[in-house]
């Protein structure tokens, strides 16, 4: 918990196009978080960028009446000393690097996306290294601090944090709280009148249970899904789990690749290339000196909720609330199904001490298989990241169930070596070799 110096917080990523959303969070619960400073941190390709977001950063507080300042900075290392929260956004080679994870599985005949399959693991290794220099500095600087992180791909990226530092962690993604606010939604009630038992992994999440004011409405809320049509007809019933939208990834994954594949024959850009657009009209709005507020327009950017799964994850570790969210951490034995060590996206109890999962056992057969082999998948990324093991990476693709065979595994693998050569110095082969002066973009 927090002194009565006030709370300390600091952004990496803070030229983000997403910044405006956790600001506008912490001008929200400013008391009962007692912000007393926020940082925001970039690094100097980023100078730019933080000074446009910063500029608005500081004209919302200041049109919000609040009193805790906005600093902005491109040495990390002068922003961590005494930090309570480190909120990390970053995105090691930026948006260019993002149209890469798309194009080159795509190329290679498989899903090319951001978090999932083969573009999810590329964007593992060029970010792992760089969040444990993060971490690094926190450990020195700042060693009790939480690192809330949303950086993407973020179970996995948690998980390398939780097995190869000592830093406090806190995987988030906004998925879990968009589902909670839709089954709300959906029955007519406030949030916290539901207890949902979500189960599985960052982007592999399922809804197992849930309680409406202490009624079990599991079965219904089946239904309504199943009868939504977003789903192969029958998928929903034989789960008895609601999935999370990633899932169209592996349940559907024919048609979602071949929905990508004519998308690319017909010239239309990624989401990734429709992001530069969209962050070039955000960046216009933010410069405007008369804007003092999240503009709507930055709902095009995605990441709904972002800033209040964040800050209200701060607040009640803040103020030891010990209520219910949906978070990323050690799984120590709430799934029994998978290592105690391994980090697992599951309903837990937040106080002053963080995130303590609650204990759901073993999973049905139905979500138990996909969720081993991803969880295979993600702790071979880890490893291979660290130790730019090439074998390593090679069998975390074939554990992929969006990687058909090790050939395409190996082909894929090295596409992606060769495109993100200068962020993957780790691995030291014939397209890193040059690259190991070259210093990859850090916050």
């Amino acid at each position: 918990m927090t002194s009565d110096r006030g709370c300390k917080v600091v952004v990496m990523g803070g030229g983000s196009s997403y910044t405006p959303e956790i600001v506008e969070g912490l001008i929200g619960r400013a008391e009962e978080l007692a912000v007393r400073e926020v940082w925001l941190v970039d690094i100097p390709d980023g100078r730019e960028k933080l000074e446009v977001v910063g500029g608005l950063a500081r004209r919302m507080v200041e049109r919000a009446g609040k009193q805790f300042e906005v600093k902005l900075t491109l040495d990390r290392r002068e922003a961590l000393p005494d930090a309570d929260y480190v909120v990390t956004q970053i995105r090691v080679g930026g948006i260019a690097a993002r149209i890469k994870d798309e194009r080159v599985p795509l190329a290679h005949g498989m899903i090319g996306q951001e978090t999932t399959g083969p573009g999810g693991f590329a964007k593992a290794l060029r970010t792992i290294p760089v969040m444990l220099d993060i971490c690094r500095d926190m450990e020195e600087l700042s060693p009790g601090a939480w690192l809330i992180n949303f950086t993407n791909p973020s179970g996995i990226v948690t998980e390398a944090v939780t097995r190869h530092t000592s830093t406090k962690v806190v995987g988030l993604c906004n998925n879990a709280i968009n589902m909670e606010r839709w089954i709300a939604r959906e029955y007519g009630v406030e949030p916290e009148e539901l207890f949902i038992e979500f189960v599985g992994c960052n982007h592999l999440l399922w809804v197992n249970r849930v309680f409406r004011r202490g009624m079990e409405v599991t079965d219904d809320l089946l239904g309504k899904v199943e009868a939504s049509g977003e789903w192969a007809p029958g998928l929903i019933e034989s789960l008895r789990a609601v999935p999370c939208g990633y899932h169209h990834y592996y349940y559907q994954g024919d048609e979602m690749l071949a929905k990508l594949q004519k998308g690319a024959a017909e010239g239309k850009p990624t989401r990734g290339e429709q992001i530069i657009e969209i962050e070039k009209e955000l960046f216009n709005l933010y410069r405007d000196p008369d804007l003092a507020e999240k503009p709507e327009a930055l709902s095009k950017r995605g990441g709904a909720l972002y800033s209040e799964a964040a800050v209200r994850l701060m607040s009640s570790i803040h103020n030891d609330r010990r209520d219910i969210q949906c978070v990323d951490t050690t799984n120590r034995g709430a799934l029994s199904d998978l290592p105690a060590e391994s980090v697992v996206e599951v309903s837990c109890v937040i106080g002053g001490d963080g995130p303590r999962p609650l204990t759901v056992g073993p999973l049905r057969p139905e979500l138990r298989g996909l969720l081993q082999q991803v969880k295979a998948y993600e702790e071979l990324t880890i490893e291979a990241a660290v130790r730019g093991d090439r074998q390593a990476a090679v069998q975390a693709l074939v554990a992929n169930p969006l990687v058909p065979s090790v050939g395409a595994a190996k082909a894929v693998l090295d596409g992606l070596l060769e495109a993100h050569a200068e962020y993957l110095p780790q691995f030291g082969g014939e397209w890193t070799r040059q690259a190991r002066s070259v210093a990859p973009g850090r916050c």
